[in-house]
């Protein structure tokens, strides 16, 4: 199963677990576990705060603090910071699914993360 996301800035984290979830629905999963996986070496997804939008605002400031946009890289694409900030957050999670939901402490979404957009990408789901 695959799910689409258009992302509008080059650095942006997108809250994908209503997608995530309406799969798991599709499926008619009740119980078991799912995998989400991101197949773009620019892009990854985590799972954190969805309360507050200023975590996601804090992550990504920390992110380009501790991997700026620089052209001293090698890669020439000019996206080298995009493919650190990736294998930093990774690029799947499995998370336990009970009652056709995630398994989510109160605050937690999944976040698909961009990191080298505007993009449309894919995040594939796989229910085990």
């Amino acid at each position: 199963m695959q799910i689409t996301v258009t992302t509008t800035a080059r650095n942006q984290m997108i809250d994908i677990t209503e997608a995530v979830e309406q799969k798991l629905r599709e499926a008619g999963i009740n119980d078991g576990l799912c995998l989400v996986f991101v197949p773009h070496t620019t892009a990854g997804v985590t799972i954190n705060e969805n309360a507050d939008p200023d975590v996601r605002t804090d992550i990504l400031a920390a992110l380009a603090r501790m991997v700026p946009k620089d052209p001293a890289y090698l890669h020439r694409e000019g996206n080298s910071d995009a493919h650190v900030k990736s294998s930093l957050t990774g690029v799947s999670a499995t998370l336990a699914v009970e009652r056709g939901r995630l398994v989510l402490g109160t605050w937690q979404s999944v976040f698909f993360c961009e990191f080298d957009g505007p993009r449309t990408r894919t995040v594939q789901v796989r229910i085990l």
